[in-house]
């Protein structure tokens, strides 16, 4: 996160709760699953192969579809440097918009397919050489690099590489809280926001690649 300037640093954190809201609509329109969160999906899976092997089916499907979403998001950002920020997020603003017009239509399965591709594409949009550089959909490493910012300064040894990833961790944990208050309403006025707000990403990153 140091490394980005601000601009880019709080696209960062919008991704991060764009992620947490797209996370909480999955997790209640699938029931416990997650389109975003693949290391609960992974434990799910793994319980549920033992417990109940039908079931796990559906975190399967999940990481396929994120690992769908990664590998043509790399494969993109590679064909688009300069310009892979706005290339990817606008391609998460329609799969995001497409399935919220597939949940509006009764359509839970799809919806909860795109969202984790688009989950799995928004991982590229901050890479350098082909490696993420500050991972957007996933928290334990952010959560790891706080701490120890945490440890550096009581310490009396601040550490400038773990700024931000608190700010991380909280506009993911923001983006989680509002997409579970409007699933209270309905899971489609979140997903709706969602997408709306790829949108609005998808126009930051215009802004700075241009």
């Amino acid at each position: 996160m140091h490394r980005y300037d601000p601009a880019r640093q709080r696209l960062a954190l919008g991704l991060a709760a764009l992620a947490g809201l797209v996370d909480a609509t999955g997790f209640v329109v699938a029931g416990g699953y997650f389109t975003s969160f693949m290391s609960g999906n992974t434990t799910r899976m793994g319980v549920e192969l033992v417990e109940r092997p039908a079931l796990a089916l559906a975190p399967l499907g999940l990481i396929a579809a994120f690992l769908a979403g990664v590998i043509g998001g790399a494969m993109i950002a590679r064909r688009n440097e300069g310009r892979r920020k706005r290339v990817l997020l606008g391609l998460v603003a329609v799969l995001l918009g497409s399935g919220a017009g597939l949940l509006a239509g009764g359509f839970a399965i799809p919806f909860l397919g795109l969202s984790a591709m688009a989950m799995g594409l928004a991982n590229n949009v901050f890479a350098r050489d082909g490696e993420v550089t500050v991972g957007v959909t996933y928290m334990t490493g952010a959560l790891v690099r706080f701490g120890q910012g945490i440890a550096a300064r009581l310490a009396g040894e601040p550490l400038e590489s773990t700024r931000g990833y608190g700010l991380l961790w909280s506009a993911l944990a923001a983006g989680a809280a509002t997409g579970g208050a409007l699933c209270l309403v309905t899971p489609l006025s979140a997903a709706a926001l969602a997408a709306a707000a790829a949108l609005a990403l998808w126009l930051a990153a215009l802004r700075i690649e241009r």
